[in-house]
């Protein structure tokens, strides 16, 4: 249930420049409110909402990667970036239309 839920928070976020909604979802991977605790998928929406200017993500961010291993981390940025580049695809699919 909990997957579902989250999909539909993820897809409300697509072409919403703020970042409180990532900020949102890195809250919740980083305390396991309502999702498992999952560091990785946290540091990768802090790490996007950062990108879009959140100083607060960042913070969360640098504490997390502190309890983390650099493989993990390398993990997050990745799925970080490919989120990104998925997202602008979609973005500009939409802008065609």
């Amino acid at each position: 249930m909990a997957r579902c839920e989250i999909a539909d928070f993820e897809g409300a976020a697509l072409g919403n420049s703020g970042s409180d909604v990532f900020f949102e979802l890195g809250m919740m991977y980083s305390t396991g409110r309502t999702v498992p605790t999952d560091f990785v998928t946290a540091h990768k929406w802090f790490n996007i909402a950062a990108m879009r200017g959140c100083t607060e993500a960042a913070r969360h961010r640098r504490e997390i990667a502190a309890e983390m291993s650099d493989a993990d981390i390398a993990t997050a940025q990745r799925a970080a970036r490919d989120w990104l580049k998925a997202n602008a695809r979609a973005d500009d699919q939409r802008a065609a239309a």
